[in-house]
């Protein structure tokens, strides 16, 4: 029973700060994520929060619009129209 308490615990937290995280307004998660940086993380977590740690345009873009090569135009398909028959 003790460990069902514990993983059950561990989730909750984990999902606490998932929400926590989401709704924090981008200059709270940014000045969070350059103050966490200055500790010793795992390397995964580490570049999580150097992509956070960034200024961004705030439209959830990041850089898109920045291609280097542009999609070729679309074809242009012609369509008939055929009348349907009356009986």
């Amino acid at each position: 029973m003790l460990l069902q308490s514990l993983v059950v615990a561990l989730i909750v937290a984990g999902c606490s700060v998932y929400a926590a995280w989401t709704l924090m307004p981008a200059a709270w998660r940014r000045a969070a994520a350059l103050t966490l940086l200055e500790l010793p993380l795992p390397a995964g977590v580490a570049a999580f929060l150097r992509k956070h740690s960034v200024e961004t345009s705030g439209c959830a873009c990041d850089g898109c619009d920045k291609s280097a090569a542009k999609a070729p135009a679309p074809r242009v398909h012609t369509i008939t129209m055929h009348p349907r028959l009356r009986k």
